[in-house]
């Protein structure tokens, strides 16, 4: 997004740094922090209210993508709308609550680990696959240069442009999927609940249902640390292969392109092999071994160890930046840094690209899956939005982060923070690692306790023998008696 940035402002207004790119790209997680918790995370807490709240959102989704496209118009504001634009898209993408509450409501428990590693793979793949679509737009090139502000008329269609609208085409598609001719809801972890508890109706089998808060909130906060290092890393990839390997704009972008396509592949495989690998190792462990391990070792790999400084650029970034980007090389004016910082090694960085790329598929689902398991069958709309909001604040975070930190200070303090973020979301998966389970299935209620009665009654015992002229021996009678009240207990 970096050197969309850096062009598009150029024509469109003029000045923009690496502080633009953390807050343009903080802008659209800033909007679902905002609204996850309480507004659409709160629309499936009861039965049949899951599509309203998403029709809505992607309604919103293809209206900001539209305005997106249209920047051009918005002159001399288009800086501003475009931050408006991209938190509008942030405040529709929050229906992601919205769907991880209804696939809790809609699967077993045996089956949770699978559904939402299908989930979570879309997802990934949306930030894995989205810069591949913004490099298959670039033949399309920047379009003809902008006339005065004022003077476009109409929508326009570039390699910058071709984002938004691939969005509409999108986001329209879901809506006619989600329509109800296409989709209908259909709860059965309430009535798997309700089943396994005895109970009459899913209301009572869910009414003693509790959340265990202590683990609840730990997995919120350690969700939170994933998400911040795998977007940490996204939004720094370009940037920093331009200043650590003197990689030129164009030369950045298509490398991190093919570099991107083959973690794309790495996640995959990574989610494939959820369903097998938790057949053999606990989800907890694999949660905690495999995806937190695996990302802390990534930022610890991201940290230069040398040899040397890395490459520094031409022409010092604000005054030459034409010259700088295409040249690459760290700007040692801008960066001070640059010039008594170690030089990362390629290797290092691949290493690293690998580990962040299984490790957090392989976390974000378990966590996803675990914390859907201990919330239980009752209604999570609110709990998933949490999640969500959590993971938007580190979304949001992540870019700012760039500007505050590794503008300022570099890698090592960059890296060195994740990583000790990222061990103290494990340690603290450790400390409540026996809570991370789902909630063990109450005993079904005892029967109310009653008065046994004998079977024959004395006045019984007397009929009997006063009728033995009947046919029926006295013996008989009673146990004719003694059958008959005992088909009416």
């Amino acid at each position: 997004m970096y050197p969309f940035l850096r062009y598009s402002y150029i024509l469109l207004e003029p000045g923009s740094k690496k502080e633009v790119l953390g807050l343009g790209r903080g802008r659209q997680p800033a909007g679902p922090a905002a609204v996850s918790p309480r507004c659409w995370g709160c629309g499936p807490t009861e039965r049949a209210q899951c599509a309203r709240p998403l029709l809505a959102s992607l309604v919103l989704f293809v209206a900001a993508s539209a305005l997106y496209a249209h920047l051009h118009l918005t002159r001399p504001y288009a800086k501003y709308w475009m931050v408006f634009a991209r938190f509008c898209v942030g405040v529709a993408s929050a229906n992601v609550a919205v769907a991880r509450s209804y696939l809790s409501a809609a699967t077993l428990v045996s089956e949770r680990t699978r559904a939402v590693a299908s989930v979570s793979l879309a997802q990934v793949l949306g930030f894995v696959v989205g810069p591949a679509l913004q490099a298959a737009a670039a033949p399309l090139g920047p379009g003809a240069a902008y006339g005065e502000p004022g003077t476009e008329d109409g929508p326009r269609l570039d390699m910058y442009t071709a984002a938004g609208w691939l969005n509409v085409a999108l986001g329209a598609a879901n809506l006619a999927l989600l329509l109800p001719c296409c989709f209908s809801e259909r709860p059965v972890a309430a009535r798997e609940a309700m089943l396994a508890r005895g109970a009459r109706s899913e209301k009572e089998a869910l009414a003693d249902m509790k959340p265990d808060l202590i683990s609840s909130w730990t997995q919120v906060g350690a969700f939170a640390v994933l998400v911040f290092n795998f977007v940490l890393l996204e939004t720094l990839a370009t940037s920093l292969t331009m200043d650590q390997f003197g990689w030129g704009k164009a030369q950045a972008l298509r490398n991190m392109g093919a570099l991107m396509s083959v973690g794309g592949v790495l996640a995959c495989g990574a989610f494939a092999a959820i369903a097998p690998l938790c057949r053999l190792v606990e989800e907890r462990a694999l949660l905690v071994w495999g995806g937190f391990l695996l990302t802390g070792l990534a930022s610890v790999l991201c940290i230069p160890w040398g040899p040397g400084p890395p490459p520094l650029a031409l022409a010092p970034d604000g005054e030459a930046d034409a010259g700088a980007e295409a040249t690459g090389g760290c700007p040692a004016l801008a960066q001070p840094w640059c010039a008594h910082s170690r030089r990362l090694t390629l290797t290092q960085f691949l290493l690293a690209y690998a580990c962040v790329s299984v490790g957090y598929s392989l976390g974000v689902t378990l966590i996803q899956t675990i914390f859907s398991k201990v919330l239980g069958p009752r209604p999570q709309g609110v709990w998933m939005g949490v999640l969500t909001g959590a993971g938007c604040v580190s979304r949001a975070l992540g870019p700012v982060f760039v500007a505050a930190v590794y503008a300022r200070r570099g890698p090592d303090a960059t890296f060195g923070a994740t990583a000790a973020l990222t061990l103290a979301a494990l340690v603290a998966l450790r400390c409540v690692y026996a809570r991370l389970r789902p909630p063990a299935p109450s005993a079904p209620p005892a029967p109310e306790p009653c008065e046994l009665g004998p079977l024959v009654t004395p006045t019984a015992l007397a009929d009997c023998a006063a009728n033995d002229d009947q046919g029926l021996s006295p013996i008989d009678c009673i146990s004719n008696v003694a059958i008959n009240n005992y088909k009416h207990l």
